[in-house]
């Protein structure tokens, strides 16, 4: 999925491993606060469509979103391990 340090960036793998610590823990958070599993997975959808709606252009989130849908169809989602 691109972001806005993909590419050449040195930076980006460190940063992809952060944020998704970071995201685990919040996940962690909401759940032990009892919030369902479905109302955690909208919510973090919701803003991470607001992000990339704020870095890319309609098309490019259309996209994004087309290869996560590649991605469950393909069974590929279900594969990865969290």
């Amino acid at each position: 999925m691109p972001t806005e340090n993909s590419g050449a960036t040195p930076g980006a793998p460190a940063d992809l491993s952060h944020a998704g610590a970071v995201v685990d823990k919040a996940i962690e958070y909401m759940t032990g606060q009892n919030i369902g599993s479905l109302a955690i997975a909208s919510a973090l959808l919701g803003g991470a469509l607001g992000l990339l709606a704020r870095g890319m252009s309609d098309e490019a989130v259309v996209q994004v979103l087309n290869n996560a849908i590649e991605s469950v169809r393909s069974g590929e989602l279900r594969r990865m391990d969290h």
